[in-house]
């Protein structure tokens, strides 16, 4: 039996709505087909008031075994240093989480919020918001740089804004079946089997950003979202065209840029007018391109795949 509790801190509860909807495996297969026990969970728990408390308590104290805590939202340390603008069971959240992270055998940050701060950490950031071992890109965060587990592996985190629920519950059935050590996690402790690629990998546009083919209006069902959409696939790591969301879909297959939520600077966001859905370009040249490419050698690769592009470059790919 692996014991998990969730909590939550600043956060809109979209990483639960996510993980409620995941499919590979649901929440239902977790319980029933490995031994995860749900000590609490903001929308499956039942103990309220002193009960939960005494249950906080004994995952502090040890009487109950913490195997995994789960964490979704921003680390809230307002008003100075307090914490008290995010209070739970009693106590600020922040001191709930000083003492469970001392038992915790894993801990696992889901969502932005939990893992960067989110959009709550944005400037002027006046809750104070962090993410557990990162306030963005800059290591540290609520916990420390140093800080590790029970397990002695620092805070796994997995990002999005939400997170895809299937991210979340096979990682929780990696630590439950043993598995966790086959799982590497990058520079910033995201698992490399769902963020080792980019978002573009997979991308059913690939071939229109390839002749830089590109459509200037959401929903469109052809051309490449980047130059005039701002899709951020091409610099941002996820598997969202590896492993779709409802085995359907993904927001570029439906018309939509990425965001790049699975990034620490998410939400990239520009105060002028017209420039939060456009790529910012320097001559016609994106001012930021796929790593590993130079913007000379990007400006000349750009004219040659506009004037070498196929008419059906520009043909609606969903028409039968």
């Amino acid at each position: 039996m692996t014991n998990v509790l969730w909590l939550q801190g600043g956060a809109c509860s979209g990483n639960t709505m996510s993980f409620l909807n995941a499919e590979e495996p649901t929440v239902c297969d977790l319980i029933a087909d490995f031994g995860i026990n749900i000590l609490w969970h903001p929308s499956l728990g039942v103990e309220l008031g002193t009960n939960l408390q005494t249950l906080l308590w004994e995952c502090v104290l040890g009487k109950t075994p913490l195997d995994i805590l789960v964490f979704e939202g921003s680390v809230v340390n307002a008003p100075n240093g307090t914490g008290e603008w995010n209070r739970f069971a009693d106590r600020p959240m922040k001191d709930w989480l000083t003492d469970l992270a001392k038992t915790a055998k894993f801990i696992v940050a889901v969502g932005d919020c939990a893992t960067w701060g989110g959009i709550p950490a944005m400037s002027p950031n006046p809750s104070d918001s962090k993410g557990l071992q990162f306030l963005k890109r800059e290591e540290g965060g609520f916990l420390g740089k140093d800080f590790v587990s029970q397990a002695g592996l620092p805070v796994i985190n997995i990002p999005g804004c939400p997170a895809h629920p299937d991210w979340i519950t096979q990682i929780l059935v990696a630590i439950a079946t043993g598995r966790i050590s086959d799982i590497v996690l990058d520079e910033l402790h995201r698992p490399q089997t769902f963020f080792n690629t980019f978002t573009q990998t997979g991308c059913t546009r690939n071939i229109h950003f390839a002749y830089k083919a590109t459509t200037a209006e959401f929903g469109q069902r052809k051309g490449c979202l980047f130059y005039d959409l701002g899709c951020r696939g091409p610099m941002t790591h996820s598997s969202c065209n590896r492993i779709l969301w409802n085995r359907v879909s993904s927001k570029t297959r439906a018309g939509m840029p990425c965001l790049g939520c699975t990034e620490p600077e998410f939400p990239f966001f520009d105060l002028k007018p017209g420039t939060v859905f456009k790529t910012q370009t320097v001559m016609g040249v994106p001012k930021e391109i796929p790593p590993g490419v130079n913007h000379k050698d990007y400006a000349v690769l750009t004219v040659v795949a506009k004037n070498a592009a196929p008419k059906w470059a520009d043909e609606d790919f969903f028409t039968v």
